[in-house]
């Protein structure tokens, strides 16, 4: 028979939670044990001239110019520039994409007349769309956050119109024996058996609305990181670009970890 500890859990359970806590503690290490090493590697390489840091920069030189554009003031502003505008383009294609979900699981009719168009764009390579933007648009932000807009809408109206069609039909239907009607369905079971699925979607639009906002400051920006990493490879200023590739990463791993932190409160507050 299992004791209780002092919080009223049983020994054996907290040996369980000690083991995964422990275990986790150890992945998190290795992890950055590996990450050491392979800055470590770079640095190493370079200063003995196994690679050529002109080409492929190294740890010291990025630090370098990382203090050389906080000091010059350019490195909130390119990286707020670059924030705001995937934060934009995430959010309304996100929205967008579930609000147009939730009209073709309202209409059958239109769902079926809409698919081939769907899976052509879902299919088409959105960055071939980006020169038309500029041309119907402008040059300016709003290009940057339409592309980011578009190559996220699709994969969300997809995503999350297949989690609304995957929804148990037992439960739809015993709803409808208490004469729900289509609004209350998609309120009290659609929308919440569902939320996983939108999470999901949100987790892939991260990536995808980061993708479109740095191809469209490729195409037309004068600011942003998506602009630093083309103008640093114009002039050959490689440290530059790496730079602004890591800063790139780094800020893309926090807004994915604000949205699994998104799934944990959800999560929590399901229980």
């Amino acid at each position: 028979m299992s004791s209780k500890s002092a919080n009223g859990v049983s020994r054996e359970h907290a040996a369980y939670l000690k083991t995964v806590k422990r275990n986790k503690a150890k992945i998190i290490a290795c992890q950055i044990l590996l990450l050491i090493c392979f800055l470590l590697i770079w640095e190493g390489a370079a200063r003995i001239g196994l690679i050529n840091p002109f080409i492929t920069s190294q740890p010291s030189r990025i630090v370098t110019t990382l203090v050389n554009l906080y000091n010059e003031g350019q490195l909130f502003y390119h990286t707020g520039v670059t924030i705001f505008e995937t934060v934009v383009g995430f959010t309304l294609g996100t929205i967008f994409g579930t609000v147009i979900a939730i009209i073709l699981w309202w209409s059958d009719f239109l769902a079926k007349v809409l698919d081939p168009y769907l899976v052509v764009l879902n299919s088409l390579p959105k960055i071939a769309l980006g020169p038309i933007l500029i041309v119907w648009i402008g040059s300016g932000m709003s290009a940057i956050i339409a592309m980011a807009l578009l190559v996220s809408l699709i994969v969300t109206i997809l995503g999350v119109y297949t989690g609304f069609a995957q929804v148990d039909p037992e439960r739809i239907k015993l709803v409808k024996t208490f004469g729900a009607s289509k609004l209350q369905i998609l309120q009290k079971v659609i929308l919440p058996a569902s939320v996983p699925t939108i999470i999901s979607a949100l987790k892939i639009n991260v990536g995808l609305s980061w993708v479109g906002v740095i191809v469209g400051e490729f195409l037309v920006s004068k600011a942003g990181l998506g602009y630093l990493i083309v103008y640093g490879g114009q002039v050959f200023r490689l440290n530059l670009v790496m730079t602004s590739v890591i800063i790139l990463s780094i800020a893309a791993a926090i807004m994915y970890q604000a949205v699994v932190l998104l799934e944990k409160l959800f999560i929590k507050w399901q229980q």
